[in-house]
């Protein structure tokens, strides 16, 4: 559409200017859960996109090796800004506190590390319970308090947390995680309504099942594996660089009107019944 000159642009029109819409650089983010798995393949691909990326784990070695990696990726996309390490244990406050002081200018928060136990709610011990609710709850509740603040004074920025598919479907065995992954849903689903008017947006992601470390006990058992992968839509499992899209756009631009959403990626797994496939 040509616009006559003198003419203001509709108000309605899209933004110009594109090519940009998922570009990173400037931006310093800290992903925890860096070690392994999805975390890992989300802290390459920001840095892939030019962001600063501090890679943060329980394993400092193997935030190290990410970083190297992100390094490396960072290298063969023109402004690429690389990557650092750091320990970081999600159960520990204080280490919480001191990481968001050192680094007051994070403006995107990535968080994947949660942990599961396997067992029918009658053999579950408290302490099995509570160990599951201190990480993949306790402990994203300290990084919102620690990270949110800052980003609420500065007035901007993108946090991004992993809930799972199980928290609105779930199966024997996963009272816990389910549980709290629900809960996760809706305390980031709080900050966002709460950080809003500061400019600070807050989604999620909820993957299907992905080829990460957490799932090695059904990964190793032939007809689970199958199981759930004849349960997707495609087939077949996820890999973790398969959600690193999903974190990209989050963090970015692209995403500029995107909040309290929970992105769903799947392969359709919620999305059909799958049990049976009917004569047409």
């Amino acid at each position: 559409m040509t616009v006559p000159a003198g003419t203001a642009p509709d108000p309605g029109s899209p933004p110009r200017g594109y090519g940009g819409l998922f570009d990173l650089s400037g931006r310093d983010a800290l992903v925890i859960g860096a070690g392994s798995g999805i975390g890992r393949e989300s802290a390459i691909a920001l840095a892939a996109f030019g962001a600063r990326v501090t890679c943060a784990d329980i394993s400092l070695p193997a935030a190290e090796l990410t970083a190297v990696l992100a390094a490396q990726e960072a290298a063969l996309a023109a402004g690429g800004a690389g990557a650092t390490a750091i320990e970081l244990d999600m159960l520990d406050e204080s280490a919480i506190e001191q990481a968001a002081a050192g680094r007051p200018d994070t403006d995107i928060l990535v968080f994947t590390a949660a942990t599961n136990v396997r067992k029918r709610i009658l053999d579950y011990s408290a302490a099995e319970a509570q160990r599951v609710i201190d990480l993949n709850l306790r402990g994203p509740f300290a990084l919102l308090r620690a990270f949110g603040a800052q980003m609420v004074a500065r007035g901007g920025g993108s946090v991004i947390g992993f809930t799972s598919i199980r928290a609105v479907t779930t199966e024997p065995g996963q009272a816990m995680y389910a549980a709290t992954k629900a809960g996760l849903v809706q305390l980031l689903r709080t900050a966002a309504a709460e950080w809003g008017p500061a400019g600070v947006r807050v989604n999620l992601i909820a993957p299907g099942v992905v080829e990460t470390p957490l799932t090695r006990q059904i990964r190793d058992q032939p007809q689970w594996y199958a199981a759930y992968a004849d349960k997707s839509m495609l087939g077949r499992w996820a890999q973790p660089g398969e959600l690193a899209g999903a974190v990209v756009y989050l963090a970015s631009g692209a995403a500029s009107y995107v909040t309290g959403s929970v992105l769903t990626v799947d392969a359709g797994w919620t999305a059909a019944d799958g049990r049976f496939t009917p004569p047409a």
